[in-house]
C-alpha cells in the first residue's frame, strides 16, 4: 500500500475504532444499573475504549513487531466487545437493534486488523 494510502486507511481506523468506542460507553451506559448490568458496563467501556487506544498505539510504533503487539491486543479487544455485546444479548439487557450494529462493527474492525496483522507477519 502507497504511503498516502496507508495514511488515509490509518485515520479513517482511527476513526472508526474511536466510534466504536463512543457507542459502545452511550450503550453500556443505558444497561440497567443492576449487578450484571454495571459489571458489563464495566467491562463493555474497558474493552472498546482500549481498542481505540492500542489501535493508535499501533499506528505511532515505532518497529513491526510493536506495531504486530499493539494490533494483536487491539483485535483481542474488538473480540472481547463482541463477546460483551452478545451477552447483553444473551441476558435481554439493553437494546438489540443497537447491539447488533456495534457486534458487527467491532466484527468488522477486527477482520481488518487480522488482515493488516498478517500482511505485517508475511513482511
Amino acid at each position: 500500500m502507497e504511503k498516502s494510502k496507508l495514511g488515509q486507511f490509518k485515520e479513517k481506523m482511527k476513526i472508526r475504532t474511536k466510534v466504536l468506542a463512543h457507542e459502545c460507553v452511550k450503550f453500556a451506559i443505558d444497561l440497567p444499573d443492576n449487578y450484571l448490568g454495571n459489571h458489563i458496563k464495566g467491562q463493555l467501556i474497558r474493552a472498546s475504549t482500549s481498542v481505540a487506544a492500542n489501535y493508535r498505539a499501533s499506528c505511532v510504533a515505532y518497529t513491526i513487531p510493536l506495531i504486530i503487539s499493539k494490533l494483536s491486543i487491539t483485535i483481542e479487544e474488538a473480540d472481547e466487545c463482541e463477546f460483551w455485546l452478545e451477552f447483553s444479548l444473551d441476558e435481554n439487557i439493553g437494546n438489540k437493534h443497537k447491539a447488533n450494529e456495534l457486534i458487527n462493527e467491532a466484527h468488522e474492525i477486527a477482520s481488518i486488523l487480522i488482515k493488516s496483522r498478517q500482511t505485517l507477519q508475511n513482511k
